[in-house]
């Protein structure tokens, strides 16, 4: 199936022209981090095996890895029942972090007694990617 094909059977227009895009570790199946893809960042990923997202808050193409160098390697793609949602199952490379905090997983932290505590290993210092990496966290 041509990269084309493919793009126009997502339904971009559902969410306002990005879909989800969950990215899995493709040897454990572990979430690693939820993204969001138009239809420029889905092509593009599908032409170079490389995860490339569209980022919501800078409005373009984000380039996972681009300023870090933890960049994914695309096995699979898989779309759900209502063609607006995707599964990426990549292969993280670089520090082996996927999130801008410095942890493997974006999901590093478990609802307990009513509180978000942290049940992780911090991975690296985001601190090492210079002063304008990720985006702000949010008040916890």
């Amino acid at each position: 199936m041509a990269t084309q094909e493919a793009s126009a059977a997502i339904d971009f227009d559902k969410n306002g022209g990005v879909v989800a895009a969950i990215a899995v570790d493709h040897l454990s199946h572990r979430v690693l981090t939820v993204a969001y893809m138009n239809r420029e960042a889905f092509e593009e990923t599908v032409a170079t095996g490389r995860a490339c997202y569209f980022s919501r808050s800078r409005n373009r193409l984000w380039r996972k890895g681009e300023e870090s160098g933890n960049f994914q390697i695309v096995h699979e793609i898989r779309i759900d029942c209502d063609h607006d949602a995707l599964v990426i199952a990549v292969e993280q490379r670089g520090d082996g972090v996927a999130c801008h905090e410095g942890y493997e997983s974006c999901f590093f932290r478990v609802l307990e007694d009513s509180g978000w505590k942290i049940v992780e290993d911090r991975k690296v210092d985001p601190a090492k990617y210079g002063p304008g990496y990720g985006h702000q966290s949010k008040k916890r």
